[in-house]
């Protein structure tokens, strides 16, 4: 998993480092269908937990809690790092953000 930092400079020059928040900038749907589809596509199982978490952050934890029927504490856990949740709980979090997965053959 990759991990960002932004570093500001102030005007003495010092530098101030501020974590990258992915979930402020998946604020319209092409931006969230490309960040989805490249997890999907490049990602491991940890990766895509850990993205429906920015996804649902973004879209607000409280809608994607009332519409996979979980609680938000719940829904937190499940896609907190290093969390193995169901796949039953994935594919909710999945439809909960507009996703749908469909197979292909190359």
């Amino acid at each position: 998993m990759v991990r960002l930092s932004v570093i500001n400079f102030n005007k003495m020059g010092a530098k101030k480092t501020t974590k990258f928040e992915i979930a402020e900038y998946l604020d319209d749907e092409e931006m969230v269908t490309e960040y989805l589809n490249t997890i999907l596509e490049e990602g491991d199982s940890a990766d895509i937990v850990t993205a429906l978490g920015h996804l649902a952050k973004a879209l607000g934890m409280s809608k994607i809690a009332a519409e996979t029927g979980l609680s938000r504490p719940s829904l937190y856990k499940a896609l907190s790092e290093g969390a193995k949740p169901q796949f039953a709980t994935i594919l909710k979090v999945i439809r909960a953000v507009g996703g749908q997965l469909h197979v292909t053959t190359t």
